[in-house]
């Protein structure tokens, strides 16, 4: 297990609580270059070997952002930093109304 995954591993499953934006931590969640990133495909990846469902991935401003599941269907939002894998915050979201 390489060392971003082991530190995604660790914050994933620590459930890091933040608010719905990473403009509210103050700060950007990196300040990398962008040649630095990981790849979106390769943060998703380590999302979902951690038993999430990705519904929707973008990179924002100097955020990674993943709308996701988890295995009881719960929605949840990670922002993480491109550079390190590292999640900055989380937000579980409401159930949707349409499940």
């Amino acid at each position: 297990m390489n060392t971003k995954t082991m530190i995604v591993t660790t914050a994933l499953l620590a459930g890091l609580s933040a608010s719905a934006s990473a403009e509210s931590f103050g700060k950007a969640c990196t300040t990398e270059p962008k040649t630095k990133w990981m790849t979106l495909e390769a943060i998703e990846k380590n999302v979902k070997e951690h038993g999430y469902e990705v519904v929707k991935a973008k990179m924002k401003e100097t955020c990674a952002e993943i709308y996701a599941r988890d295995t009881d269907g719960k929605r949840i939002e990670f922002f993480i930093d491109p550079a390190t894998g590292n999640p900055v915050g989380t937000e579980w979201k409401a159930p949707s109304k349409k499940g």
